[in-house]
């Protein structure tokens, strides 16, 4: 864990991991192409019936491929909007999480960057007609 964090519970090792929790893990990582089991996932391995309820949504949503089906979205995409999300909610783990795996899938500092300004604008014109309660003129398609 980076300094300055704790967990509020002992994370369960990859060594230390049997029945649901040593299945899930070894999923994590056969579907994500890494060799280790990251943190998040090692927390939430304290109560493995939740471990398994968050990686199957995650999987199905972030990885549908892996869980047999296509998605209109393609694996950036989701990732960019994983990343907005992540920033606007202020978590500095999945900030991180998610800015690796777009970097891995290609993307660049500058494209980054451009991101973290559309979400930035966003935050703030999304704060500013909430907060004069705009009436909505603009609508979609019915």
């Amino acid at each position: 864990m980076p300094a300055g964090r704790t967990a509020t519970v002992a994370p369960v090792p990859e060594e230390a991991a049997t029945g649901k929790v040593a299945a899930v893990y070894a999923d994590i990582k056969a579907t994500k192409g890494i060799d280790f089991v990251p943190n998040l996932w090692r927390v939430l391995a304290t109560n493995p019936d939740h471990l398994e309820l968050v990686w199957s949504r995650l999987k199905a949503v972030m990885h549908p491929e892996a869980a047999g089906r296509a998605s209109k979205l393609d694996p950036l995409t989701r990732e960019v909007i994983a990343l907005a999300v992540s920033a606007t909610n202020g978590c500095a783990y999945c900030v991180n999480s998610h800015t690796a795996a777009l970097r891995k899938l290609g993307l660049d500092i500058e494209t980054l960057g451009e991101v973290l300004a559309v979400v930035g604008l966003f935050n703030t014109t999304n704060a500013l007609a909430d907060g004069y309660q705009v009436e909505p003129d603009i609508l979609p398609p019915q």
